[in-house]
C-alpha cells in the first residue's frame, strides 16, 4: 500500500507528466484498436461512403472526449467559466489558455487514429472505389456499354475481392493500388501539415505573445493550486469536525451511561491532559467553523465571491481582480506560488 500511495502522491505532484503520458497511452491504443479492428466495406453504391466516413470521424471524436473526460482540469474550466463575478473578474485569456491546453493533449489520439486510417488505405479505398477513372486505368472501350448504376455498382465491389468480377473492366490489384497510393499521399500530408501546426502553436506562438502567454500560464497554476489548498482545507476541516463530533457523542453517551451525576463529573473532571491538548488541537483545526449552517455559507460564499487576489486588501474590489484595478497599498508585498502542474 505504501509504494501505490507513493505512485499516487508522485502522479499528483507530475501532473503535466501524468497527463502526458496517459495521452502517449491513448495515442498507441488508438493505433493499435486500429489494428485490431475488423474493417468491413459494405460494397454497396452510397453506402461505401457513408461507412467510411463513420469509420474516419466517429473514433476520433470518442477519443477526444475521452481525451477530456481523463483530464482533471475539464472540471476547473468549467467552474471557473460559469463562476458568479463576486470580487474577482475572469480572464477570457486564462479560460482559452486552459482550454488550449486541454484540446492539445487530446486532439494527439485522434490524430493518430485519422493518420493510420489514412496510412492504411482501407477506409479511403472504401470511400472512393467508385470514382477511380476506368477510361484511364482500365479498358475505356467497354465503359460507356454500361450504365451508370450498373458501373456504380460494379465498382463498389472493388474492396470485396471474393464478389467482385469486373476484371474484364478494370484489374481489381491496379485500383487497388491507385486509391491507397492516394490515401497514403493524403496520411503523410496530414502528418507533415499537423506536425507543422504543432510546432507553430507549442514554438512560434509563445515569442509574439510572450507577456500575454506568461500571464495566463501564470494565473492557470494559480486557480489550480488554489482549488487543490482549497479542497486540502476542506477535508481537514471535514476529519477535524467529524472527530469532535464523535468525541462529543462518546462522551454524552458515557455520562448517560454513569451511574450518577457525579460520577460523570468526576469522570470528566479526571480526563487526561493529552487528550485536552488533542481535543484542543482538533478545534483549532476548525477555524471557528463548528456547525453545519455555518460551513454551507462558507461555501456558499466561496462560490459566489471568491476573494480579490491582493494579499492585505481590506476592502472589497471593485475592479478587475486579474489587473488589480484601483490604488496600489503603499506598502510592497510579495507572494510566491509553486506549481507542478
Amino acid at each position: 500500500m505504501d509504494k501505490f500511495r507513493m505512485i499516487f502522491q508522485f502522479l499528483q505532484s507530475n501532473q503535466e507528466s501524468f497527463m502526458n503520458g496517459i495521452c502517449g497511452i491513448m495515442a498507441l491504443a488508438s493505433a493499435q484498436m486500429y489494428s485490431a479492428f475488423d474493417f468491413n466495406c459494405p460494397c454497396l453504391p452510397g453506402y461505401n461512403a457513408a461507412y467510411s466516413a463513420g469509420i474516419l470521424l466517429a473514433p476520433p471524436l470518442v477519443l477526444f472526449l475521452l481525451g477530456l473526460v481523463m483530464n482533471n482540469n475539464v472540471s476547473m474550466l468549467a467552474e471557473e467559466w460559469k463562476r458568479p463575478l463576486g470580487h474577482r473578474a475572469k480572464d477570457p485569456a486564462v479560460l482559452r489558455y486552459m482550454f488550449c491546453s486541454m484540446a492539445q493533449r487530446a486532439l494527439i489520439a485522434p490524430v493518430v487514429w485519422v493518420a493510420v486510417t489514412l496510412l492504411d488505405g482501407k477506409c479511403f479505398l472504401c470511400a472512393f472505389c467508385t470514382a477511380v477513372p476506368v477510361a484511364t486505368l482500365g479498358n475505356g472501350s467497354l465503359a460507356p456499354a454500361l450504365a451508370p448504376p450498373e458501373l456504380a455498382r460494379l465498382l463498389a465491389r472493388v474492396p470485396c475481392p471474393e464478389i467482385y468480377d469486373g476484371n474484364w473492366l478494370l484489374a481489381r490489384e491496379v485500383a487497388v493500388r491507385y486509391l491507397r497510393c492516394i490515401s497514403q499521399a493524403l496520411g503523410w500530408s496530414f502528418v507533415l501539415l499537423t506536425t507543422l501546426l504543432a510546432f507553430v502553436v507549442r514554438s512560434v506562438r509563445p515569442c509574439f505573445t510572450q507577456a500575454a502567454f506568461l500571464k495566463s500560464k501564470y494565473w492557470s497554476h494559480y486557480i489550480d493550486i488554489e482549488r487543490k489548498l482549497f479542497d486540502e482545507t476542506c477535508t481537514e476541516h471535514a476529519k477535524a469536525f467529524a472527530k469532535v463530533c464523535i468525541q462529543q457523542f462518546f462522551e454524552a453517551m458515557n455520562q448517560d451511561l454513569e451511574l450518577s451525576h457525579a460520577q460523570g463529573v468526576l469522570a470528566t473532571a479526571t480526563a487526561s491532559p493529552a487528550t485536552t491538548d488533542g481535543a484542543r488541537e482538533e478545534r483549532e483545526k476548525l477555524h471557528g467553523i463548528t456547525d453545519q449552517g455555518t460551513m454551507n455559507r462558507l461555501l456558499t460564499t466561496w462560490h459566489k465571491c471568491k476573494p480579490p487576489l491582493r494579499l492585505g486588501q481590506e476592502e472589497p474590489l471593485v475592479g478587475n481582480g486579474w489587473a488589480g484595478g484601483g490604488p496600489q497599498p503603499s506598502r510592497k508585498e510579495v507572494a510566491t506560488y509553486f506549481s507542478k502542474v
